[in-house]
């Protein structure tokens, strides 16, 4: 019997180097995957399609854009170099079409004032004002001069304006210098050297927009008290200029009634304008020196989104009786022309998925623009046309491959309220599946979670949906630019409502034949993160769930928050009381005895918000209870994963995780993946 089986053994030995020797002498192929007869299309697994689109085309070097500064003769823009991780520099680009680098991308152009930043440069002239990042200081920079630094160390300044009496700029101060809170100001500065500057309007907790009249003898800005965000209740107040350059006669115009006010701005004539969702939509109102806001233009749309970062705008005076604004319906933007004395509108641009710093130029209306493809720039409105100005470096994609969004929306039968999203379904030319396949699907959760899911072109997604997968990115109950109610109605509920969204809105695609519904997967990143953990921990709907910097314990969260987000929280969960067990029973880190899906965590071991001891803790526990969990952690990586090299690294690392869980092969080469406990998968 033993000679019989080494016989038999020696016998398969021969076979196989037989068949090796035949392939490489007589090259004989392979057998080549099926093909589809009708349309020659390969037949392979979802998941396992080979895509153009590689996780290094997704992460390489395409630069995105900040603010637009408009001057007499040409316009500034800042601009994020992708090649050198994200670090932004000014451009100018003038009459000619010329763009000439101005402040070079290493000196890295950004505002830390409410953490987020925003507005960080303002343009007067040739010479630029702008933040740097790595001090936090204000800087002059004028041409064939040495950058003057204007601010004291310790403080931080954002969303600057030419001030009227003399040499000076208006700008939102951050004052760090103390112990504890910083305190916040509105303050005019020198332009010629370093000074305290002279704090013209104080006591209130945030401010935003100081804005002057085009006579120069009033000044607008937005006021706002903790717990509030700014997208809860702000108050608009005015003051005059006095002879001597401070204000006098301060008063609150709006903000008795509950409302979120942004983006005063002047007309050429002198009339004061917000936006402000007393409707529950972010409408347009005229607001009279006597205080009361008359509605202009009132839809069922947004015309702002959540400041986050100061400096944003949304509308712009073309003339006095004529401006271009953006607005968001149902997911979806457009420009619009507004006749103000008539009533009226008329649609500029409906292609564009995204619209921002919408500002007026010397020769037309300008704005950011991205759209459902690859395509992205600085466009200007002349008239009815809108054309492309300047166009940043970005990687083209074949449009055979790129998956255009479908946008859903359904009402949720647990609060009665529409949930929306954007279906991607798989979108590869070379591949079909088989007959009876249905794709995996991921569900993707946004940031904030006071943000939301846009129609903008996303790499990211083209790389699932071109190998085979289906994308769903929602806009669950609190996501931004459906209404004031939408936007609130996920306070006091969050790891709850947004995460029966999530499951509503997985299965309403899976129900119609979609996607496979034993196939789901839920992502997120941050306070998303928080999300995909809730979901896994007190829900059992998802086959698994990837986190990147998840938030998981909410008492922690409370403690360690900025003074920008203090109140946030409190909104979002509930105010924390002594011995409360509402923040513990809400935060996954003590439920993880639920959790039994399969989990990827990506840390970054610098990371301030969600320490990195918190999400290895998370990993310990699962592997030892049996339950398939891997832990990517980057050593150089804060919150959230940043650079390029690593971004890759976690993105091939997903698919791997995918290919695991799921169980189909790649035609990636990827570096093997560890899953601990990953016989526990069941296919």
């Amino acid at each position: 019997m033993v000679r019989w089986f080494k016989n038999l053994t020696l016998v398969l030995v021969v076979v196989a180097v037989a068949a090796i020797l035949s392939i490489r002498l007589f090259q004989v192929e392979p057998p080549e995957q099926p093909r589809d007869k009708r349309s020659g299309r390969l037949i392979a697994d979802y998941g396992s399609w080979h895509s153009v689109l590689s996780a290094n085309q997704v992460y390489a070097p395409s630069d995105s854009f900040g603010v637009l500064r408009p001057i007499e003769e040409g316009l500034y823009f800042s601009q994020a170099d992708a090649s050198r991780d994200g670090k932004v520099g000014v451009n100018r680009l003038n009459p000619d079409g010329e763009v000439e680098t101005i402040i070079d991308p290493d000196f890295d152009v950004k505002s830390r004032v409410h953490e987020y930043g925003g507005a960080p440069v303002l343009a007067m002239g040739n010479s630029l004002f702008a933040v740097k990042h790595g001090d936090q200081r204000l800087y002059r920079i004028a041409p064939n001069q040495a950058p003057v630094v204007l601010t004291p160390a310790g403080t931080r300044h954002a969303d600057c304006v030419s001030y009227p009496k003399g040499s000076r700029i208006i700008c939102v101060r951050e004052d760090h210098r103390q112990a504890g809170e910083p305190s916040a100001s509105i303050v005019a500065l020198n332009l010629n050297f370093e000074n305290e500057g002279e704090i013209l309007v104080s006591g209130g907790d945030f401010y935003a927009a100081p804005r002057v009249s085009p006579d120069n003898r009033q000044l607008a800005w937005i006021s706002w008290q903790q717990p509030n965000m700014p997208w809860d209740n702000t108050e608009l107040w005015v003051a005059e200029f006095d002879p001597k350059g401070g204000i006098s006669h301060p008063r609150r115009l709006l903000g008795n009634l509950k409302g979120a006010i942004t983006q005063p701005l002047y007309s050429p004539g002198g009339e004061l304008y917000v936006v402000a969702d007393f409707n529950n939509w972010w409408n347009l109102y005229r607001v009279t020196p006597e205080g009361n806001a008359e509605p202009v233009l009132e839809l069922a749309g947004e015309f702002a989104r959540p400041d986050w970062l100061l400096g944003n705008h949304s509308y712009a005076f073309e003339t006095e009786d004529q401006l271009i604004l953006s607005v968001q319906q149902e997911g979806k933007t457009q420009l619009l022309r507004l006749y103000i004395q008539l009533g009226l509108t008329e649609s500029i641009a409906a292609e564009f998925a995204e619209v921002k710093q919408v500002v007026k130029g010397p020769d037309g209306v300008y704005f950011i623009g991205s759209k459902m493809t690859p395509e992205k720039g600085i466009y200007r409105i002349r008239g009815r046309g809108v054309e492309l100005v300047y166009a940043p470096r970005v990687n083209s994609l074949d449009p055979r491959y790129i998956s255009r969004a479908d946008p859903i929306h359904f009402t949720s039968d647990i609060s009665g309220l529409l949930v929306y999203g954007y279906f991607y379904g798989p979108m590869n030319p070379e591949y079909i599946a088989p007959n009876d396949q249905r794709p995996p699907l991921i569900v993707m959760l946004h940031g904030g979670p006071t943000w939301r899911a846009s129609l903008s072109f996303r790499r990211d997604i083209q790389f699932w949906t071109s190998r085979g997968f289906a994308v769903l990115d929602v806009n669950y109950r609190g996501s931004s630019g459906f209404g004031r109610t939408y936007r609130q109605s996920l306070y006091g509920q969050w790891g709850r409502a947004e995460v029966e969204d999530a499951i509503e809105a997985a299965g309403y695609v899976t129900d119609r034949g979609w996607v496979d519904g034993d196939k789901v997967a839920i992502r997120g990143m941050s306070a998303g993160g928080f999300s995909v953990l809730s979901a896994l921990a007190f829900y059992h709907t998802f086959k698994a769930g990837v986190v990147y910097s998840g938030i998981s314990d909410l008492e922690a969260l409370d403690r360690e928050t900025h003074k920008f987000e203090q109140g946030y929280l409190h909104h979002l969960v509930g105010e924390l009381k002594p011995n409360s067990p509402l923040y513990r029973q809400r935060s996954p880190l003590y439920h993880l005895n639920k959790l039994k899906a399969p989990l990827l965590l990506v840390q970054g071991a610098k990371d301030p918000i969600v320490p990195a001891q918190q999400s290895a803790a998370i990993y310990a526990a699962l592997k030892r209870r049996g339950v398939p969990v891997a832990y990517l952690q980057f050593d150089d990586e804060g919150h959230g994963v940043k650079k390029p090299l690593n971004r890759i690294a976690a993105l091939n690392a997903e698919l791997s995780f995918y290919s695991q869980v799921f169980g189909f092969t790649p035609a990636d080469k990827l570096s093997p993946l560890t899953i601990e406990n990953a016989l526990a998968i069941s296919h």
